[in-house]
């Protein structure tokens, strides 16, 4: 195979992984020893941050191995094309063939060098809830090549095995967030090949869609995946809540804590107030999307700091507030002198990456594609005069441009090791001056409750038109029966969703409502962990336990698994058609004891909000800046 050093690969890899670490505060791999150090491997990726993930697992990947990509053959007839496309890790793939042995060629030869190739079997980019679709390209791979291997008289040559490689991202679109990558435990062919190479009729698929199977089963034990968007937003504000700042997750539990809140938020009705608790906190995310806030940002100022429950708490006064505003932007021009000359070469980088997302702003899984690549681009072209700069001030000799290249990187360094502090600190300030502007202006401004239904709706990112949704949106897909909990019924009182104005609203009139909404939903989150408290201990009494949903591999782990038989019709396991009626399969069901779940999210870091003495009439009453006192929303 030609480029076989993969010159360009290594380069475009350093480059985007130079990228990748300005971008994100942290990448954090796990499971790095699941992977083999040589011989044949396909790694499988979750494949939801368009140009980012390939970058990301390149990045990441174990040993320094080269991966290969597949790439439409027709690119390969230019000779030089070709060796750009061997030489960056490409390999050609035919996918007007019909013939497997032709549409795999390439990845057939990549793999009798024991090269690694990397595949995204969900087929296309996209944001969802959960993974929606797991192809079948990587199983024809991986079992078309052992086949290959078992029939060769060479039988020196290492098995191949399939790594699964799911790619989190805490906010994927959102500059210096955190990147999980795990690596799963690796997925041997010898449990498959005996019925892929059986001469039985359809063994040959039914091996394909089992090992397809294991591959989405693996991928979602290592992701987060929801049942629904209000579901998922649910369970992101109750985690913000409890772990309030950017850093207080461990990356490594960061995925077994987002699926256990998302388990536990799919749960019907675990507590009588429980579509009330819902509801508060997606009236909380939904207000915070549509003002561009964090409560991670609204945390740090004190409004009050606690927010116990078990006394009122009033909206900050003006000068209260205008004394915060001082502290924060005296803390700003402190460390501005530090990062003055940062801060002024990269605003170009800046103002690109924030221009490249706005071309895509209904495109979620592009955005910060667009941020990295115009961004480097941005990068690239302030660099060579900088360069040029410092080498003139060191005479233009060989040393000064040694120099010159050092002070650069070093500099880079420096802002890295920077933005974070003042990144953060720039958002306090940014949020304390809207809170001050929404706290000072007169009452009558606010949003009247009808004008503000389309800022507590949460607002979901636009379907992709490449992906094979289940007929219901709720059902779980056929390739991993009851992995994913059903959605629970919101009933009628959940908010409809609707969609928003993309005009961004003013804080006078509506950063009141932020803040109480920032009450309701503590309260509420409070209030529905004290009753799974207290139904735990009743039912504890009485011999039993308040059981939540969980998903299945969790359930393994800290509960149980329980087999219900279930009516089905149509298509059956393993693609048998069930005709004329229906037929019973056996599903598994995950649950957890909710005292168990408590002291599993206290244990890691999750600050639970407490309730002790609430009061029966006013509680939490949120007092408007001129001591008018506002009733909190009715159940």
């Amino acid at each position: 195979m030609s480029g076989e050093l993969k010159i360009l690969h290594r380069i475009i890899r350093y480059t985007a992984g130079v990228g990748a670490a300005s971008f994100f505060t942290e990448v954090r791999v796990i499971g790095s020893e699941n992977v083999p150090q040589d011989g044949p491997v396909i790694v499988t990726a979750t494949h939801h941050n368009m140009m980012v993930d390939p970058v990301i697992l390149s990045y990441t990947f174990p040993y320094r191995r080269i991966l290969h990509y597949w790439s439409k053959a027709s690119l390969f007839a230019n000779p030089i094309l070709r060796y750009v496309l061997y030489s960056s890790g490409n390999i050609p793939v035919d996918r007007k063939s019909k013939d497997r042995k032709v549409l795999l060629k390439g990845t057939m030869e990549a793999l009798s060098h024991g090269s690694a190739v990397a595949l995204f079997p969900e087929g296309t980019s996209y944001t969802e809830p959960r993974i929606m679709q797991v192809k079948d390209g990587a199983a024809w791979a991986a079992l078309e090549y052992t086949k290959s291997v078992l029939e060769s008289a060479d039988r020196g040559q290492k098995p191949l095995v399939v790594v699964p490689a799911a790619i989190v991202y805490t906010n994927k679109s959102k500059y210096r967030s955190n990147v999980v990558v795990e690596y799963g435990r690796p997925i041997a062919m010898d449990s498959f090949i005996e019925q892929f190479t059986s001469d039985v009729e359809g063994a040959q698929r039914t091996a394909v869609k089992r090992l397809s199977r294991a591959i989405e089963t693996a991928l979602v034990e290592t992701s987060v995946n929801s049942p629904d968007w209000d579901t998922l937003y649910a369970a992101r504000m109750a985690r913000d809540i409890m772990w309030e700042g950017d850093r207080a997750i461990n990356l490594d539990e960061f995925v077994p804590i987002s699926q256990t809140l998302v388990d536990l938020f799919s749960t019907p009705n675990p507590t009588p107030n429980f579509k009330y608790v819902k509801r508060c906190l997606l009236e909380y995310y939904s207000l915070l999307q549509s003002t561009h806030l964090t409560n991670s940002v609204l945390s740090n100022l004190p409004l009050p700091r606690t927010l116990d429950p078990s006394r009122p708490v009033p909206l900050p006064s003006r000068l209260y507030t205008l004394l915060i505003l001082t502290r924060d932007t005296m803390s700003i021009l402190i460390r501005l002198p530090f990062f003055i000359f940062p801060l002024i070469l990269y605003i170009p980088v800046y103002f690109m990456g924030r221009f490249g997302a706005r071309l895509v702003e209904d495109e979620e899984e592009t955005q910060a594609q667009n941020k990295l690549v115009f961004g480097l681009l941005s990068a690239v072209l302030i660099y060579p005069p900088a360069f040029l700069f410092l080498w003139a001030l060191f005479m233009y000799t060989r040393v000064g441009a040694v120099l010159a290249v050092a002070t650069l990187w070093l500099f880079a360094r420096y802002h890295d090791s920077m933005i974070n502090a003042n990144y953060e600190h720039a958002k306090r300030l940014l949020a304390t001056w809207r809170v001050l502007m929404g706290v000072w202006a007169p009452k009558r401004w606010e949003f009247p409750i009808s004008a503000l239904a389309p800022y507590t709706t949460p607002v979901f990112p636009k379907e992709s038109e490449y992906i094979t949704k289940p007929a219901s949106a709720t059902t779980t897909p056929k390739l991993a029966p009851a992995v994913l909990p059903p959605a629970p019924d919101l009933g009628p009182s959940e908010p409809p969703v609707q969609t928003r104005p993309k005009r961004r609203p003013p804080s006078r009139r509506i950063m009141r409502h932020v803040l109480r909404a920032r009450v309701e939903a503590v309260k509420a989150l409070a209030e529905f962990f004290e009753q799974l408290r207290v139904q735990s201990a009743q039912n504890r009494v009485k011999g039993g336990g308040v059981r939540v949903k969980a998903s299945l591999h969790l359930a393994r782990m800290y509960g149980g698994v329980e087999v219900i038989p279930r009516k089905v019709e149509g298509e059956g396991e393993d693609g048998v058609v069930v005709v004329g009626g229906e037929a019973e399969r056996e599903e598994e069901e995950g649950w957890r004891e909710a005292s168990e779940v408590i002291a599993f999210l206290t244990k890691r870091g999750a600050k639970i909000p407490q309730m002790k003495h609430v009061q029966v009439e006013g509680e939490w009453a949120a007092l408007s800046s001129d001591a008018e006192s506002d009733a909190v929303s009715p159940r």
